[in-house]
């Protein structure tokens, strides 16, 4: 990486708990790719003015992770498709003073579902309803799967998330037989809720995919249930690579190769 320098490009991350995976990920293309360009991971409890330095500051980048991915809706200049039909943002870029965002989350989930050859005909189980929530459960649409229930705490946000893609929703479990099962919670991730179980054993057992978004851990109790029992699982390991190297193509305007996202994804998880 160049040594730092008043010409340098700034992209930032913004979440509640932060990793290193995304800045890891980011700064390993950069040096690879010989760019001039930098990543740094941030938290804030004040994200309106997080966003105002971001345009302030001219930093070019800004990816948004929970629970950020919506309360940015109404701080930018303009919102994408992508970001606008499912009314959550994970990716800013700042042209110039005008913030346009999208949501590469999307794009990665609905890649995934294809690449691991996911039968749309199965019936699917999510649990979450936030902003990771919209994207996956638009995804799920996007891909023809029209069995496809809510599970959430929030029983206006479960139901307003399953109605607006024809789906059902519901703040307990259903009894075990969803042979998709997919988390979207922080459930799993390290910190406080590490060693959670997102679903029960009983649910898992019934499953014929497991999906769990938590990208750090990439093996979470839900992800490693699924493998003790022999069952295919989409980790977030893979959803992340995929949707920061949507963002970078954005940030830099260079499309890395699929040998440089895999061995960028494997250094940002050491």
């Amino acid at each position: 990486m160049p040594i730092l320098n008043k010409d340098m490009v700034l992209c930032i991350s913004l979440a509640a708990r932060p990793s290193n995976i995304g800045t890891r990920f980011h700064n390993f293309l950069y040096d690879e790719l010989g760019l001039n360009f930098i990543y740094k991971a941030f938290t804030t409890n004040d994200i309106e003015a997080a966003i105002g330095g971001v345009r302030a500051l001219g930093i070019r980048g800004c990816s948004v992770s929970m629970p950020f991915k919506e309360a940015v809706i109404p701080l930018v200049d303009e919102i994408e498709p992508s970001a606008a039909a499912i009314e959550s943002i994970n990716t800013i870029v700042n042209d110039g003073g005008r913030l346009v965002a999208s949501n590469t989350d999307y794009e990665a989930v609905a890649e995934l579902l294809e690449r691991h050859a996911v039968d749309p005909a199965l019936p699917v189980l999510v649990r979450g309803s936030g902003g990771m929530g919209k994207a996956v459960v638009a995804a799920f649409r996007g891909a023809g799967f029209d069995d496809v229930t809510v599970v959430a705490r929030n029983a206006e946000a479960g139901a307003q998330i399953a109605a607006k893609y024809g789906y059902r929703s519901t703040t307990t479990d259903p009894a075990p037989g969803h042979a998709v099962l997919v988390n979207v919670t922080p459930l799993g991730m390290a910190g406080a809720d590490a060693d959670v179980l997102s679903f029960s054993q009983e649910h898992v057992d019934a499953a014929q995919t497991v999906f769990d978004v938590v990208a750090y851990p990439a093996e979470t109790p839900l992800i490693q249930a699924a493998r003790s029992g022999g069952i295919p699982v989409i980790t977030g390991a893979e959803v992340i690579a995929l949707q920061a190297a949507r963002q970078f193509e954005r940030y830099t305007g260079v499309t890395p190769t699929l040998d440089q996202i895999r061995r960028a994804s494997e250094f940002s998880r050491q």
